[in-house]
């Protein structure tokens, strides 16, 4: 059988592109409106996606007010409730969310991920984010960000609290005998007495295990201190490569740190964020690229750069090459990726500002058999296990992608034709954890 495409789906917000909100026959409130949100997710359980991946932000104003005026990001659902009632629509795709490592305390996360996931039947995902903005800090009690490499070291050690959070119970703790009036087994459960350096935390935790054992465990940071924290903790990898030769040296890096650390290789998918624009022809798909990116106004072009980059890009000389940058403090390897396209493509600051102002990642687009081409490509020269996809505009992204690159996919025996289990960790492949505390 040939290698297997997963596929992911970014959902919050629901366009990445600046201008998505605006391009004919959007859905310019579907961010905030659930009607809208429970119409994508059944699409795209209708094309047997993995995941709907839902990002989260914890801040309004990480950005300038001229710029903020014109984004359609400021108001959007907190990610348990929103995927708790999309839950109740849907029956196998899976539902990913962000929970920030650096404003959350580690057993709300473990308790709310296992709601979740026993909600779903199996279907839950963490994204684990030490969140980049610094604005965010504002917004819980805190006057400064926290340093770079040390907001990885409180992720590292959240993890290892939630983790053992979720393994409280043995899966046949609960005895509920009516007759003998028994409900669980004492000895079938575990308090974790954690006492780390940011950390301390007695459990157990207050659910059952979920049903996934654990849900699938999700991480996106780039820098080196994320791709360590990935390699040893993560089951997927939202990836940013802007193209396949970074691709194939991120994908090699870690796997190359997963078998230091004994890992197995199918252990972790590694899917980079892809923007995709179908049509039927690449003229066509062209064509709507350029509708796109002519809706970004300039109010929004230097802010987007500016917090990319974690330095104030207004500063620089427009129609010089960037300058070099200071190290930042933000995301680190958002802003190594557009440095490096800067120097790869003799970018002035003005020509970088205007890509990051719609959308200056990977992208993808032309007829479903070309992206069907590149995806193959990606899959098959060791790249990627598959891919992030965000959509040009909504619906109408959506349901091109759906209804005329997923058949492609499938045709080409690449994509799976029908779900071949009910829990995220079936869709993607992934083996059920065991039970730290009870199955040795």
């Amino acid at each position: 059988m040939a290698k297997q495409l997963h596929l992911g789906a970014f959902m919050r917000p629901v366009g990445i592109h600046t201008g998505w909100w605006r391009y004919p026959g959007a859905a310019a409130d579907a961010n905030f409106n659930l009607k809208h949100l429970v119409d994508f997710i059944q699409t795209l359980e209708r094309g047997r996606f993995d995941a709907f991946f839902m990002a989260d932000h914890l801040a309004v104003l990480n950005m300038g007010i001229a710029a903020l005026r014109r984004s359609a990001t400021p108001t959007s659902f907190e990610p348990f409730t929103l995927l708790s009632a999309l839950a109740m629509v849907t029956k196998r795709i899976g539902l990913v969310a962000t929970a920030s490592t650096t404003f959350d305390a580690p057993y709300h996360v473990a308790r709310r991920f296992a709601s979740l996931d026993h909600i779903s039947g199996g279907r839950a995902g963490w994204n684990i984010v030490t969140t980049s903005n610094p604005d965010a800090a504002l917004n819980f009690g805190l006057d400064d960000h926290m340093e770079h490499d040390e907001r990885y070291a409180r992720a590292r050690e959240f993890y290892d609290v939630v983790t053992g959070l979720w393994d409280s119970f043995a899966d046949d703790a609960w005895v509920r005998d009516q007759d003998s009036g028994i409900f669980f087994e004492p000895e079938r459960m575990h308090a974790i007495k954690h006492k780390g350096q940011y950390f301390s935390v007695q459990g157990p935790l207050n659910i059952a295990r979920p049903p996934q054992g654990w849900p699938v465990i999700v991480q996106a940071g780039a820098s080196e201190a994320g791709r360590q924290l990935a390699a040893e903790t993560a089951e997927v990898i939202f990836g940013a490569a802007p193209n396949i030769k970074a691709g194939r040296e991120f994908y090699a890096d870690i796997h190359a740190r997963m078998a230091a650390l004994g890992r197995a290789p199918e252990s972790l998918k590694i899917l980079p964020a892809c923007f995709v624009i179908p049509a039927s022809s690449r003229a066509a798909a062209e064509e709507k690229k350029r509708i796109l990116d002519n809706l970004v106004h300039p109010d929004s072009s230097l802010p987007n750069l500016s917090m990319r980059l974690g330095v104030d890009a207004s500063k620089f000389d427009l129609d010089a090459p960037l300058p070099p940058l200071p190290p930042s403090n933000q995301s680190q390897s958002s802003q190594a990726t557009l440095v490096a396209l800067a120097r790869e493509q003799n970018y002035t600051v003005r020509d970088l500002a205007r890509l990051v102002g719609g959308y200056g990642g990977l992208t993808m687009l032309g007829t479903p058999a070309e992206i069907a081409d590149q995806m193959q490509e990606w899959l098959e020269t060791g790249a990627s296990d598959g891919f992030n996809v965000m959509f040009h505009t909504m619906p109408e992204g959506l349901n091109d992608f759906v209804d005329t690159v997923i058949p492609e996919l499938t045709r080409r025996g690449i994509f799976r034709e029908a779900y071949a289990g009910t829990t995220l960790r079936e869709h993607l492949g992934l083996e059920r954890p065991k039970n730290r505390f009870f199955e040795g």
